[in-house]
Protein backbone atom coordinates (compact mmCIF):
# COMPACT_ATOMS: atom_id res chain seq x y z
CA UNK A 1 0.00 0.00 0.00
CA UNK A 2 1.19 3.68 -1.18
CA UNK A 3 -0.28 6.71 0.95
CA UNK A 4 0.43 10.13 0.59
CA UNK A 5 0.60 12.92 3.18
CA UNK A 6 0.23 16.29 2.59
CA UNK A 7 -0.55 19.28 4.90
CA UNK A 8 0.58 23.01 4.61
CA UNK A 9 1.66 23.87 7.98
CA UNK A 10 4.84 24.38 10.39
CA UNK A 11 7.12 21.84 11.72
CA UNK A 12 4.35 21.06 14.27
CA UNK A 13 1.59 20.68 11.63
CA UNK A 14 3.65 18.26 9.68
CA UNK A 15 5.54 16.11 12.68
CA UNK A 16 2.54 13.60 13.05
CA UNK A 17 2.34 13.25 9.19
CA UNK A 18 6.02 11.83 9.62
CA UNK A 19 4.55 9.64 12.76
CA UNK A 20 2.40 7.96 10.52
CA UNK A 21 4.57 7.66 7.69
CA UNK A 22 7.35 5.76 10.27
CA UNK A 23 4.47 3.48 11.39
CA UNK A 24 3.62 2.79 7.62
CA UNK A 25 7.26 2.28 6.76
CA UNK A 26 7.59 -0.22 10.05
CA UNK A 27 4.52 -2.03 8.96
CA UNK A 28 5.92 -2.70 5.18
CA UNK A 29 3.80 -0.14 3.60
CA UNK A 30 5.19 2.94 1.40
CA UNK A 31 4.39 6.40 2.64
CA UNK A 32 5.06 10.28 0.71
CA UNK A 33 5.15 13.75 1.91
CA UNK A 34 3.58 16.51 0.20
CA UNK A 35 4.30 19.50 2.51
CA UNK A 36 6.35 22.61 2.66
CA UNK A 37 10.03 23.16 1.26
CA UNK A 38 11.77 24.06 4.16
CA UNK A 39 11.30 21.37 6.05
CA UNK A 40 11.93 18.58 2.91
CA UNK A 41 15.18 18.34 4.18
CA UNK A 42 14.35 17.25 7.84
CA UNK A 43 12.29 14.76 6.30
CA UNK A 44 14.23 13.35 3.45
CA UNK A 45 16.95 12.67 6.48
CA UNK A 46 14.50 10.28 7.83
CA UNK A 47 14.15 8.58 4.47
CA UNK A 48 11.18 9.65 3.31
CA UNK A 49 10.17 11.56 0.02
CA UNK A 50 9.27 14.60 -0.09
CA UNK A 51 7.49 16.89 -3.01
CA UNK A 52 7.43 20.51 -1.80
CA UNK A 53 4.05 22.30 -1.57
CA UNK A 54 3.52 25.78 -1.39
CA UNK A 55 5.80 28.53 0.02
CA UNK A 56 8.44 28.00 2.86
CA UNK A 57 6.74 28.24 6.31
CA UNK A 58 9.52 29.92 8.22
CA UNK A 59 9.66 33.72 7.88
CA UNK A 60 5.93 33.91 5.83
CA UNK A 61 2.16 32.31 6.10
CA UNK A 62 2.68 30.85 9.97
CA UNK A 63 5.22 33.10 11.89
CA UNK A 64 3.19 36.12 10.54
CA UNK A 65 -0.20 35.29 9.94
CA UNK A 66 -1.91 36.18 7.89
CA UNK A 67 0.12 36.96 5.36
CA UNK A 68 0.30 40.45 4.39
CA UNK A 69 -0.73 39.60 1.16
CA UNK A 70 -3.82 38.26 2.06
CA UNK A 71 -4.62 41.21 4.28
CA UNK A 72 -4.26 43.99 1.38
CA UNK A 73 -7.33 43.42 -0.23
CA UNK A 74 -10.48 40.85 -1.73
CA UNK A 75 -8.83 40.94 -5.27
CA UNK A 76 -5.71 39.74 -3.96
CA UNK A 77 -6.97 37.13 -1.67
CA UNK A 78 -8.79 35.72 -4.59
CA UNK A 79 -5.97 35.47 -6.61
CA UNK A 80 -3.62 33.86 -4.04
CA UNK A 81 -6.84 31.34 -3.78
CA UNK A 82 -6.50 30.71 -7.40
CA UNK A 83 -2.84 30.03 -7.43
CA UNK A 84 -2.59 28.21 -4.20
CA UNK A 85 -5.51 25.84 -5.54
CA UNK A 86 -4.24 25.72 -9.04
CA UNK A 87 -0.59 24.50 -7.14
CA UNK A 88 -2.22 22.09 -4.90
CA UNK A 89 -3.75 20.24 -8.52
CA UNK A 90 -0.79 19.88 -9.98
CA UNK A 91 1.83 19.16 -7.30
CA UNK A 92 -0.61 16.32 -5.32
CA UNK A 93 -1.64 14.73 -8.24
CA UNK A 94 1.87 14.48 -8.99
CA UNK A 95 3.39 13.13 -5.51
CA UNK A 96 0.15 11.05 -5.67
CA UNK A 97 0.97 8.78 -8.83
CA UNK A 98 1.05 5.44 -7.87
CA UNK A 99 -0.50 6.05 -4.56
CA UNK A 100 -3.73 4.16 -3.11
CA UNK A 101 -4.68 6.83 -0.47
CA UNK A 102 -4.08 10.50 0.11
CA UNK A 103 -4.60 11.59 3.51
CA UNK A 104 -4.76 15.41 4.11
CA UNK A 105 -4.65 17.09 7.40
CA UNK A 106 -6.68 20.35 7.60
CA UNK A 107 -6.15 23.76 9.38
CA UNK A 108 -5.53 26.25 6.23
CA UNK A 109 -4.65 23.56 3.90
CA UNK A 110 -4.94 21.67 1.28
CA UNK A 111 -8.10 22.46 -0.57
CA UNK A 112 -7.74 19.95 -3.59
CA UNK A 113 -6.82 16.80 -1.98
CA UNK A 114 -10.06 15.11 -2.12
CA UNK A 115 -10.98 16.24 -5.79
CA UNK A 116 -7.09 14.99 -6.76
CA UNK A 117 -8.17 11.38 -5.19
CA UNK A 118 -10.85 11.35 -6.84
CA UNK A 119 -10.10 12.03 -10.60
CA UNK A 120 -6.93 9.25 -9.46
CA UNK A 121 -10.01 7.33 -8.53
CA UNK A 122 -7.70 6.33 -4.64
CA UNK A 123 -8.66 6.93 -0.96
CA UNK A 124 -9.21 10.21 0.88
CA UNK A 125 -8.88 11.03 4.32
CA UNK A 126 -9.06 14.38 6.21
CA UNK A 127 -7.11 14.52 9.70
CA UNK A 128 -7.55 17.36 11.55
CA UNK A 129 -5.15 17.64 15.06
CA UNK A 130 -7.52 19.71 17.14
CA UNK A 131 -11.35 20.10 17.95
CA UNK A 132 -11.39 23.35 17.05
CA UNK A 133 -10.01 22.61 12.99
CA UNK A 134 -13.23 20.45 12.28
CA UNK A 135 -16.58 22.23 10.94
CA UNK A 136 -18.38 24.48 13.27
CA UNK A 137 -19.14 27.68 13.29
CA UNK A 138 -16.29 29.42 13.78
CA UNK A 139 -15.86 27.89 10.07
CA UNK A 140 -19.00 28.36 7.95
CA UNK A 141 -20.22 26.44 4.94
CA UNK A 142 -20.42 29.31 3.08
CA UNK A 143 -17.45 30.90 4.04
CA UNK A 144 -15.62 27.58 2.69
CA UNK A 145 -18.38 28.19 -0.44
CA UNK A 146 -17.21 31.53 -1.44
CA UNK A 147 -13.59 31.63 -0.78
CA UNK A 148 -12.52 28.16 -2.36
CA UNK A 149 -15.77 27.39 -4.61
CA UNK A 150 -15.14 28.88 -7.55
CA UNK A 151 -11.71 28.05 -8.38
CA UNK A 152 -11.93 24.85 -6.79
CA UNK A 153 -14.95 24.34 -9.41
CA UNK A 154 -12.85 25.07 -11.99
CA UNK A 155 -9.88 22.89 -11.60
CA UNK A 156 -12.57 20.21 -11.37
CA UNK A 157 -14.71 20.83 -14.22
CA UNK A 158 -10.93 20.73 -16.01
CA UNK A 159 -10.48 17.18 -14.62
CA UNK A 160 -13.38 16.20 -15.93
CA UNK A 161 -15.61 16.37 -12.07
CA UNK A 162 -18.81 17.37 -11.13
CA UNK A 163 -19.09 20.42 -9.13
CA UNK A 164 -18.94 20.42 -5.62
CA UNK A 165 -21.62 22.50 -3.66
CA UNK A 166 -20.67 22.04 -0.20
CA UNK A 167 -16.78 22.68 -0.02
CA UNK A 168 -16.79 22.46 3.49
CA UNK A 169 -18.51 19.16 3.69
CA UNK A 170 -16.08 17.69 0.45
CA UNK A 171 -12.83 18.59 2.08
CA UNK A 172 -13.89 17.28 5.23
CA UNK A 173 -16.29 13.97 4.06
CA UNK A 174 -18.67 12.61 6.55
CA UNK A 175 -16.16 10.75 8.93
CA UNK A 176 -13.25 13.17 9.62
CA UNK A 177 -10.15 11.71 11.53
CA UNK A 178 -9.48 13.75 14.90
CA UNK A 179 -5.87 12.93 15.65
CA UNK A 180 -5.59 13.94 19.25
CA UNK A 181 -5.10 12.84 22.54
CA UNK A 182 -9.07 11.69 23.52
CA UNK A 183 -8.42 13.18 27.10
CA UNK A 184 -6.39 16.36 26.18
CA UNK A 185 -9.10 17.41 23.18
CA UNK A 186 -12.16 16.65 25.13
CA UNK A 187 -15.17 15.54 22.82
CA UNK A 188 -14.73 16.05 18.84
CA UNK A 189 -18.75 15.67 18.31
CA UNK A 190 -19.75 18.06 15.28
CA UNK A 191 -23.86 17.70 14.04
CA UNK A 192 -23.52 16.08 10.74
CA UNK A 193 -20.27 14.56 10.98
CA UNK A 194 -18.91 11.19 12.78
CA UNK A 195 -15.37 12.12 13.53
CA UNK A 196 -13.60 8.79 14.31
CA UNK A 197 -10.83 9.46 17.23
CA UNK A 198 -7.53 8.55 15.98
CA UNK A 199 -5.22 9.36 18.89
CA UNK A 200 -2.32 11.25 18.74
CA UNK A 201 0.14 11.00 16.53
CA UNK A 202 3.46 11.40 18.09
CA UNK A 203 7.29 10.93 16.21
CA UNK A 204 9.59 8.82 18.25
CA UNK A 205 12.74 10.75 19.21
CA UNK A 206 15.88 9.32 20.64
CA UNK A 207 17.81 11.51 19.85
CA UNK A 208 20.93 12.61 23.13
CA UNK A 209 20.18 16.15 24.55
CA UNK A 210 23.56 17.04 24.34
CA UNK A 211 26.50 17.57 26.46
CA UNK A 212 26.12 21.39 27.20
CA UNK A 213 22.52 20.73 28.08
CA UNK A 214 23.04 18.20 30.27
CA UNK A 215 25.58 19.85 32.21
CA UNK A 216 23.22 22.14 32.69
CA UNK A 217 20.72 20.53 33.75
CA UNK A 218 22.55 18.84 36.32
CA UNK A 219 23.98 21.84 37.49
CA UNK A 220 21.12 22.91 39.88
CA UNK A 221 17.18 22.39 40.61
CA UNK A 222 14.83 21.69 37.23
CA UNK A 223 14.89 24.48 35.44
CA UNK A 224 11.40 26.09 33.20
CA UNK A 225 11.56 25.43 29.72
CA UNK A 226 10.69 28.38 27.42
CA UNK A 227 9.67 27.92 24.04
CA UNK A 228 7.56 29.58 21.22
CA UNK A 229 8.24 27.25 18.15
CA UNK A 230 7.36 28.91 14.73
CA UNK A 231 5.91 31.71 16.43
CA UNK A 232 6.98 35.24 15.31
CA UNK A 233 7.77 36.94 18.35
CA UNK A 234 9.51 39.84 19.56
CA UNK A 235 13.23 39.61 20.04
CA UNK A 236 13.04 41.68 23.87
CA UNK A 237 11.13 38.32 25.23
CA UNK A 238 14.15 36.40 26.05
CA UNK A 239 15.03 39.22 28.62
CA UNK A 240 11.46 39.17 29.96
CA UNK A 241 11.81 35.47 30.52
CA UNK A 242 15.25 35.32 32.16
CA UNK A 243 13.67 38.22 34.42
CA UNK A 244 10.55 36.18 35.00
CA UNK A 245 13.18 32.94 35.88
CA UNK A 246 14.86 35.25 38.08
CA UNK A 247 12.07 36.33 40.03
CA UNK A 248 10.60 33.13 40.94
CA UNK A 249 13.76 31.67 42.02
CA UNK A 250 13.86 29.58 38.56
CA UNK A 251 16.67 28.51 36.00
CA UNK A 252 15.67 28.78 32.60
CA UNK A 253 15.90 26.84 29.30
CA UNK A 254 14.87 29.13 26.51
CA UNK A 255 14.47 27.67 23.01
CA UNK A 256 15.73 30.55 20.19
CA UNK A 257 13.00 29.09 17.89
CA UNK A 258 12.04 30.38 14.49
CA UNK A 259 12.16 33.55 16.32
CA UNK A 260 15.99 33.72 16.96
CA UNK A 261 15.31 34.37 20.87
CA UNK A 262 18.99 35.35 21.77
CA UNK A 263 20.12 37.06 25.75
CA UNK A 264 22.39 39.53 26.00
CA UNK A 265 24.81 40.12 28.56
CA UNK A 266 25.40 37.77 31.71
CA UNK A 267 22.28 35.70 32.71
CA UNK A 268 23.28 33.34 34.73
CA UNK A 269 20.68 30.40 35.45
CA UNK A 270 19.80 31.14 32.00
CA UNK A 271 20.57 28.58 28.60
CA UNK A 272 19.67 29.00 24.91
CA UNK A 273 19.16 26.27 22.98
CA UNK A 274 18.34 24.93 19.38
CA UNK A 275 16.66 21.94 18.30
CA UNK A 276 16.04 19.56 21.08
CA UNK A 277 14.53 16.38 21.92
CA UNK A 278 11.27 17.45 23.89
CA UNK A 279 10.61 14.08 24.67
CA UNK A 280 14.03 13.77 26.75
CA UNK A 281 14.08 17.02 28.01
CA UNK A 282 10.16 17.51 29.32
CA UNK A 283 10.26 15.24 31.63
CA UNK A 284 13.54 17.00 33.36
CA UNK A 285 12.06 20.32 33.97
CA UNK A 286 9.38 21.71 36.31
CA UNK A 287 7.43 23.24 33.84
CA UNK A 288 6.86 24.01 30.29
CA UNK A 289 5.89 27.36 28.77
CA UNK A 290 4.51 27.55 25.13
CA UNK A 291 2.33 28.13 22.44
CA UNK A 292 -0.04 25.77 22.57
CA UNK A 293 0.39 24.06 19.82
CA UNK A 294 -1.31 20.24 19.59
CA UNK A 295 2.25 18.48 19.61
CA UNK A 296 3.76 20.22 22.18
CA UNK A 297 0.84 20.40 24.85
CA UNK A 298 0.57 16.51 23.78
CA UNK A 299 4.44 16.09 24.62
CA UNK A 300 4.21 18.28 27.63
CA UNK A 301 0.81 16.30 29.16
CA UNK A 302 2.99 13.37 28.55
CA UNK A 303 6.04 14.06 30.61
CA UNK A 304 3.41 14.93 33.81
CA UNK A 305 4.40 18.67 34.03
CA UNK A 306 2.51 21.27 34.21
CA UNK A 307 2.51 24.20 31.68
CA UNK A 308 1.95 27.82 30.86
CA UNK A 309 0.00 27.90 27.34
CA UNK A 310 0.50 31.24 25.38
CA UNK A 311 -1.43 31.19 22.64
CA UNK A 312 -0.82 33.30 19.69
CA UNK A 313 -3.84 32.17 17.09
CA UNK A 314 -5.32 29.22 15.52
CA UNK A 315 -6.20 26.36 17.46
CA UNK A 316 -3.51 27.74 20.39
CA UNK A 317 -6.15 29.27 22.26
CA UNK A 318 -7.96 26.29 22.39
CA UNK A 319 -5.38 23.91 23.98
CA UNK A 320 -4.67 26.85 26.11
CA UNK A 321 -8.19 26.25 27.29
CA UNK A 322 -8.18 22.69 27.73
CA UNK A 323 -5.20 22.49 29.66
CA UNK A 324 -7.01 25.03 32.22
CA UNK A 325 -9.88 23.09 32.02
CA UNK A 326 -8.08 20.05 33.38
CA UNK A 327 -5.98 21.71 35.71
CA UNK A 328 -2.76 20.69 34.67
CA UNK A 329 -1.19 24.36 34.08
CA UNK A 330 -2.33 27.51 33.13
CA UNK A 331 -3.97 29.21 30.43
CA UNK A 332 -2.22 32.64 29.48
CA UNK A 333 -3.81 35.50 27.75
CA UNK A 334 -3.61 35.83 24.00
CA UNK A 335 -0.21 37.57 22.37
CA UNK A 336 2.95 38.51 24.01
CA UNK A 337 3.83 37.87 27.43
CA UNK A 338 5.52 40.35 29.96
CA UNK A 339 7.72 39.60 32.76
CA UNK A 340 4.86 40.17 35.21
CA UNK A 341 2.47 37.66 33.08
CA UNK A 342 4.93 35.02 32.90
CA UNK A 343 5.44 35.33 36.67
CA UNK A 344 2.13 35.27 37.85
CA UNK A 345 1.30 32.39 35.18
CA UNK A 346 4.77 30.60 36.99
CA UNK A 347 3.64 30.62 40.30
CA UNK A 348 0.22 29.24 39.68
CA UNK A 349 1.45 26.49 37.35
CA UNK A 350 4.33 25.51 40.20
CA UNK A 351 1.56 25.21 42.90
CA UNK A 352 2.14 21.33 43.94
CA UNK A 353 -1.51 20.52 43.52
CA UNK A 354 -1.49 21.43 39.41
CA UNK A 355 1.69 19.23 39.47
CA UNK A 356 0.60 16.53 41.02
CA UNK A 357 -2.48 16.48 38.26
CA UNK A 358 0.05 16.84 35.49
CA UNK A 359 1.56 14.10 37.05
CA UNK A 360 -1.34 11.68 37.40
CA UNK A 361 -2.89 12.74 33.75
CA UNK A 362 0.01 11.71 31.98
CA UNK A 363 -0.72 8.42 33.35
CA UNK A 364 -4.12 8.46 30.75
CA UNK A 365 -2.09 9.72 27.91
CA UNK A 366 -2.30 7.49 25.02
CA UNK A 367 0.59 7.14 22.77
CA UNK A 368 -0.46 4.56 19.95
CA UNK A 369 -2.33 6.86 17.55
CA UNK A 370 0.00 6.64 14.60
CA UNK A 371 0.11 2.71 14.81
CA UNK A 372 -3.99 2.49 14.86
CA UNK A 373 -4.25 4.72 12.32
CA UNK A 374 -1.71 3.19 10.24
CA UNK A 375 -3.72 0.13 10.19
CA UNK A 376 -6.75 1.21 9.80
CA UNK A 377 -5.58 3.71 6.35
CA UNK A 378 -4.14 0.22 4.88
CA UNK A 379 -7.94 -1.38 5.76
CA UNK A 380 -9.29 2.04 4.31
CA UNK A 381 -7.10 1.85 0.81
CA UNK A 382 -8.03 -2.09 0.75
CA UNK A 383 -11.51 -1.54 -0.09
CA UNK A 384 -13.28 -2.17 -2.94
CA UNK A 385 -13.63 0.62 -6.00
CA UNK A 386 -17.85 -0.13 -5.36
CA UNK A 387 -16.71 1.43 -1.20
CA UNK A 388 -14.47 4.45 -2.36
CA UNK A 389 -15.43 8.17 -1.62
Amino acid sequence: MRALLTTIGSRGDVQPLVALATRLIQAGHEARLCVPPDLRDWIEGLGFPVTPLGLGQRGTGVVDWPPRDMRSSPERLRELVEAAVAEEFTTIAAAACGCDVILAAAGRRPIAARSVAEALGIRYVCAAFSPLHLPSLEFPADRFNDTFGPPLNRHRAAAGLAPVRDVRGHIFTTTPWLAADPVLSGSPGRAGYDVVQAGAWILPDERPLGPELEAFLRAGEPPVYFGFGSMKMPSHLAQDIALAARRTGRRAIISAGWADLTLTGSQPGCLVIGEVNHHALFRQVAAVVHHGGAGTTTTTALAGVPQVVVPQFFDQGYWARRVGELGIGVAHEHGTPTADSLIAALRLALQPAVTERARSLSAVVTTGGAQGAAADLVALAALPESARS
